[in-house]
């Protein structure tokens, strides 16, 4: 019989590619999704044949309870997450709300339909497996380069606050109801299904237009930024490497490799043969209020008893996205130019 899975954040990056990935291994697999009408969900719905979907919310209790007893899954994986630090700021309650609460409303949904209780000692372990989707923004201020599992957090947004709320959640339910619950505490992970606003798309989609000649300058904040950047599709790998272990346990996942947002510009410009000092202006009101300067992953653990390797490294991973935008660029080019032909006929 085929395993089951269930995957919060479905329309995100990272729900988008584990989805495949699971499909690919025979899994059946549902998406947690708010409402019937979502422009997002139908493109999902076209991108991922054979992919179901479940209405839900991370900030409705009663709606994860139902989800989850109607697909009765063997894996859970909470990936939905309001997950652009700097909206943290802007919007920290709400934030919270979602990022930390919602891993609380899911874990109590699980922990409802299994029968979970103090009381079971964790005899009723295995019924659903439960991931989440934790960060290396829980760093922050590091203490020590890189970071492992046992690195101390000291967030520096509430972003970074609420995802450490939801990691040490995960697992206080793991040691207080038996349940089998991880967290990947993963780094910045891209690809061309990134978000418009993060940075690393940002610059390829900067680059696709100005190749083009539709635009000329783009606006970065803090160039001197390092982080730890892998392929999102390598990384759900780790994510469902994590559920197959006898033991619950967390794991750090990353390259163990350190990137500038500086390198990002000049690898995505040298690509299409310019000079990122022509495009790139820095704007200081794009920097964080408590920046977060450098991080690196120790990804030890997860290679040595997940077995996981990243198989995308940094410079094929901007040049993936920036041929990924130039090839869409160019096509929304050549629509506007038909739409407004058509217009003179």
């Amino acid at each position: 019989m085929s395993k089951r899975a269930l995957i919060t954040g479905i329309t995100g990056q990272d729900g988008s590619y584990l989805a495949e990935h699971l499909l690919s291994q025979g899994y059946r697999v549902w998406g947690l999704c708010r409402g019937q009408a979502n422009p997002r969900k139908d493109r999902i719905a076209e991108m991922i044949p054979g992919l179901s979907f479940v209405d839900g919310d991370l900030m409705d209790q009663g709606s994860l309870v139902s989800a989850v007893d109607l697909v009765q899954p063997d894996e859970v994986y909470n990936l939905g997450a309001i997950s652009f630090v700097p909206m943290s700021w802007q919007q920290p309650e709400l934030v919270t709300e979602v990022n930390g609460t919602g891993v609380l409303r899911m874990l109590e949904a699980i922990r409802m339909v299994s029968g979970l209780s103090k009381s079971s000692g964790g005899g009723s372990r295995g019924q659903i497996r439960f991931y989440q989707a934790s960060s290396s923004e829980m760093f922050g201020q590091v203490a020590e380069s890189p970071q492992s599992e046992t690195t101390r957090f000291h967030p520096r947004s509430p972003y970074g606050v609420a995802k450490t709320f939801g990691h040490y959640i995960t697992r206080n339910y793991r040691e207080s109801f038996g349940m089998y619950g991880v967290s990947g505490i993963l780094f910045n992970h891209e690809s061309p299904r990134r978000g418009a606003e993060f940075v690393t798309r940002k610059i390829t989609l900067a680059v696709a237009q100005i190749k083009l000649g539709l635009m000329d300058k783009v606006s970065l904040g803090n160039l001197d930024a390092e982080r730890d950047w892998g392929f999102a599709g390598d990384y759900v790998r780790a994510m469902h490497l994590m559920l197959q272990q006898d033991e619950p346990g967390d794991y750090v996942v990353g390259t163990g490799r350190m990137h500038t947002v500086r390198d990002a510009a000049r690898i995505a410009f040298e690509h299409v043969g310019l000079d990122w000092r022509d495009h790139v202006v820095v704007d200081p009101g794009l920097v964080r209020p408590a920046e977060v300067e450098t991080l690196c992953a120790d990804a030890t653990n997860a290679r040595k008893e997940l077995g996981w390797e990243p198989e995308v490294d940094f410079e094929q991973l901007m040049r993936m996205m920036v041929e990924s935008d130039l090839r869409q660029a160019s096509r929304d080019r050549d629509y506007s130019r038909l739409v407004a032909a058509a217009g003179n006929w």
